[in-house]
């Protein structure tokens, strides 16, 4: 079983969650310009690091609000977790800003 820290009920059983893809990921500028290849690189291409990366996670069976956690893709440990407000220390993967 994994333990994963809502920052707002505090530690809470995987199955209350829903992943929600990589974090950071910008929203076009002008999404009417994209071309059919260029919203499909925005909505389904995503990095898949081994190692840190930074999600996006909601806490579907408790308080329902998002937040950002920053993963380890290979031990499954939950690093850092933290609200839209605050931003990620600079270095991880998944954090294009």
């Amino acid at each position: 079983m994994l333990l994963i820290t809502c920052p707002n009920c505090g530690p809470r059983d995987e199955t209350e969650f829903h992943y929600g893809g990589q974090a950071h990921v910008p929203y076009p500028e002008d999404p009417s310009a994209l071309s059919d290849a260029e919203w499909s690189r925005y909505l389904f291409y995503r990095e898949n690091p081994k190692g840190l990366f930074a999600e996006r996670w909601v806490h579907s069976a408790g308080c329902r609000k998002w937040f950002n956690a920053l993963r380890d893709t290979v031990t499954y440990e939950f690093k850092t977790i933290y609200t839209g407000e605050k931003p990620l220390t600079a270095g991880a993967k998944g954090d294009s800003q």
